[in-house]
């Protein structure tokens, strides 16, 4: 068989199409879900601002492939995430954050539309990193990491990760990453606020 007739047979080779500047993915193999602010309860800090929001607005929505299972050693995932403009009192719509699960595997984030923040967080510190159009952000293993909409647009970035990595959320819904991030007088405000001090005995 040659190349014109493997190319009749499958016309879009691969296992998904990308809209690369739309971050939009076609395909069978092509897995989607969308986070309402019903589920993102607790993660806000106006919470009487939260009670008083739409329970049904879209904060994002997430495609993704997985050419492996879960779990697969040695593979990757490959997704896009879209963020809406918005905000819950003066605290931008936000992904959740995670760690992964197996907490020394790195990730790669790149932003094709919109203006962010990605916050990280290890053991020791907290820190941030701007998103816009063109950037390329490296997640260092062990770093819990949130991405948060700071435009009047989405916010659209492309991610690659590994398949046996795994999200861990639990930390991130009680104790948060240190930072927030808030509407100011001139813009976007990066916060510090504490994290809760844990009972080693």
């Amino acid at each position: 068989m040659n190349l014109r007739d493997a190319a009749a047979i499958h016309p879009f080779p691969g296992i998904a199409q990308l809209e690369w500047l739309a971050g939009q993915m076609r395909g069978a193999a092509v897995r989607e879900s969308t986070k309402c602010l019903s589920q993102l309860a607790g993660l806000f800090q106006d919470q009487s601002a939260y009670q008083a929001s739409d329970p049904q607005s879209i904060v994002y929505r997430v495609q993704w492939c997985e050419p492996v299972s879960q779990g697969t050693e040695g593979g990757l995932f490959w997704g896009v995430t879209h963020i809406e403009p918005g905000r819950v009192g003066e605290e931008y719509f936000m992904t959740h954050g995670h760690f992964h699960q197996e907490r020394d595997r790195s990730e790669f984030y790149g932003c094709v539309k919109g203006e962010g923040i990605l916050l990280l967080k290890n053991e020791r510190q907290s820190w941030h990193e701007s998103m816009r159009a063109g950037s390329l952000h490296y997640i260092p293993g062990l770093a819990a990491h949130r991405v948060i909409n700071t435009g009047d647009v989405p916010l659209v970035f492309w991610a690659c990760w590994p398949s046996d990595a795994g999200h861990d959320y639990g930390p991130i819904t009680t104790d948060g990453l240190g930072l927030r991030v808030l509407r100011g007088d001139t813009g976007p405000c990066v916060v510090a606020v504490p994290v809760p001090a844990r009972d080693t005995q």
